[in-house]
């Protein structure tokens, strides 16, 4: 979710301040976020976000029953190691499917007309949401995968732990069991993301 929110920020951002400053410095940064794999930019978020200014723990988990504040604390620096690159990817096809369609005439139509820009931008990334979530389901496998190692970078119990835990004592069924339980829950999110298509394009209700 939080690569979503990301990605539709930044992309739209991008596209509407195209070949400015503010689309200049996306760019810049999303190659950053693209060429650094999860755990990397995790590492890197330890060494700034936790040792050199300690806003937020090195790792461990807190319950949000115990403290809420503190799980909130301990999940932000594993959450944003996972969504950067995700994010990263999909909001550079956000901004060149959202750059496609404001150069459409219907585009241009609307702003004659005196439409508010808010609306404006609405309609355009509906169409523009087409080609993202179609990589969206890809990525997700992706981060599935990148967080066994998170996990393990923070010390945060989950299906990457389960595994390795698994793995080191010679438990077969804990190890089958997690992978296809990661593999059920990758199986959702893809038809999540399918039933998002139909809404997002209702053309391909009638193929």
């Amino acid at each position: 979710a939080l690569a979503v929110v990301l990605a539709l920020v930044f992309g739209v951002l991008s596209a509407v301040y195209r070949d400015r400053w503010p689309d200049q410095v996306f760019r810049v940064l999303s190659m950053a976020g693209i060429a650094l794999p999860s755990f990397w930019i995790g590492v890197l978020l330890i060494q700034q976000f936790a040792l050199n200014m300690p806003l937020f723990p090195t790792g461990g988990y807190v319950n949000p029953a115990d403290s809420f504040s503190g799980w909130l604390e301990s999940m932000t620096l594993p959450a944003l190691s996972l969504a950067l690159p995700v994010a990263s990817s999909l909001a550079r096809l956000v901004r060149t499917s959202m750059v496609t369609e404001l150069d459409r005439d219907y585009v241009r139509t609307a702003r004659g007309s005196g439409l508010p820009p808010f609306l404006i931008i609405r309609s355009v990334l509906r169409n523009a949401l087409v080609t993202p979530l179609t990589v969206l389901g890809v990525k997700v496998g992706y981060m599935l995968s990148g967080a066994v190692v998170i996990e393990a970078i923070f010390d945060l119990p989950g299906m990457g732990k389960l595994i390795l835990e698994g793995v080191n004592g010679g438990d077969v069924g804990l190890v089958q069991g997690t992978v296809l339980t990661i593999a059920i829950a990758f199986l959702v999110v893809n038809v999540v993301v399918d039933l998002l298509y139909l809404l997002v394009n209702p053309r391909i209700r009638t193929v």
